[in-house]
């Protein structure tokens, strides 16, 4: 039986090869901000109170006019659908179960075709060098039904992961496709199922740009030298204008970026390190959010992520300003572990932990989860 992160985490490192879990599992430089992500959740204290009437709790919220049965996200992972034959679409079936949106990455080996079968998902946008293909993505995110855009801003350029240096992912050329089939061979449940039954595995939804037949290390590589360090807040202006819908801005740490972003008129706003991903030193997700909180004063809606394990994570985030939680390693842990069940048993793990967390809180609404919840 597996209940907590560090139970999915333990199964995902067994089945997955090495150089894919630690993708998923590492940070950027010496993992710092990482660390921090989810220590300093555990530097926040709940207060326990008693004799309330808990007997009816409302997880149910309300995102950018949508009704979801609790404050969670599947965030935007990439390569997910390594981790289990064909990731991403496992994933938002175990989403569509469980009541809650998945953001699909825009680097998802399932494209948005594929995923919206299921439920059309929030798409998440990386701006590439390539503007005239950007829109065309934007459009494609449309036609298929996406309701919310999430612009990812906290990566003109990807942060210096050591871990994937040391596997060769990042600059390992033809060396790594070796090393992952080698790596495989050790891992022949994933081998069979995600690698040989899991085909195409290609960045679906940047086909058109890099072209059909490239290999997957081919895609890793055009990628990662297309992503754009000219982009500033000039460029949501057409961002938005060609997407005419909610549109979030992922990546906001400080409250001058957070004000810059509702004076650029956006609905939402991520407060997030990219997982621990870019810039080490960084404030953690949860560090940083009540002062985002206190900039954006209610003209967007406050979304956080980083290092939230369990649903005790996600009530100390809503007692801190956010209206939800999204959660990256954790589903793609699941996923790795167990599949689309793995991922349903997370979440509904989650639904558990949170429900219990506010029943020995008095805390019967999320929608009314506040700073009374904490201990000050």
């Amino acid at each position: 039986m597996l209940a907590t992160y560090e139970d999915f985490r333990w199964a995902a490192k067994k089945r997955l090869p090495r150089l894919l879990f630690d993708y998923v599992d590492g940070g950027a430089y010496a993992e710092r901000t990482l660390a921090a992500n989810v220590a300093d959740f555990a530097g926040v204290h709940l207060r326990q109170r008693v004799l309330h009437d808990v007997s009816k709790l409302e997880t149910g919220v309300d995102l950018f006019g949508r009704r979801y049965s609790m404050p969670v996200i599947l965030a935007p992972v990439g390569m997910a659908g390594l981790y289990a034959k064909r990731g991403e679409a496992q994933a938002a079936r175990a989403a569509a179960k469980a009541g809650v949106p998945m953001c699909l990455s825009t680097l998802s080996i399932c494209g948005l075709d594929e995923v919206s079968r299921t439920a059309p998902p929030w798409f998440q946008l990386y701006v590439l060098k390539d503007r005239g293909f950007m829109r065309e993505l934007i459009a494609k995110a449309k036609t298929v039904g996406s309701p919310v855009l999430v612009f990812t801003v906290d990566l003109p350029t990807p942060g210096a992961r050591y871990r994937d240096v040391r596997s060769g992912l990042f600059g390992g050329g033809p060396s790594a496709g070796l090393k992952l089939a080698l790596d495989g061979i050790t891992h022949p449940g994933w081998l069979f199922d995600v690698w040989f039954g899991g085909q195409p595995h290609c960045f679906e939804n940047v086909v058109p740009a890099v072209g059909k037949g490239a290999s997957f290390m081919d895609f890793w590589v055009w990628v990662r030298k297309n992503f754009d360090p000219t982009l500033t807040w000039d460029d949501l202006a057409w961002i938005k204008q060609a997407w005419g819908g909610p549109i979030v801005i992922k990546g906001i740490l400080d409250p001058e970026d957070a004000r810059l972003a509702c004076e650029a008129g956006v609905d939402g706003i991520v407060v997030s390190n990219h997982g621990g991903r870019q810039l080490d030193d960084a404030l953690s997700g949860i560090r940083a959010l009540p002062g985002v909180v206190e900039a954006v004063d209610g003209r967007a809606t406050v979304l956080m992520d980083g290092g939230v394990r369990s649903g005790l994570d996600v009530l100390k985030a809503l007692a801190t300003g956010a209206k939800a939680c999204l959660i990256g390693r954790s589903w793609a842990m699941a996923l790795g572990a167990r599949g689309e069940r793995g991922v349903f048993a997370m979440l509904a793990n989650m639904r558990d932990e949170l429900k219990t967390a506010m029943a020995l809180t008095g805390c019967t609404d999320v929608a009314r989860a506040g700073p009374d919840l904490l201990v000050r």
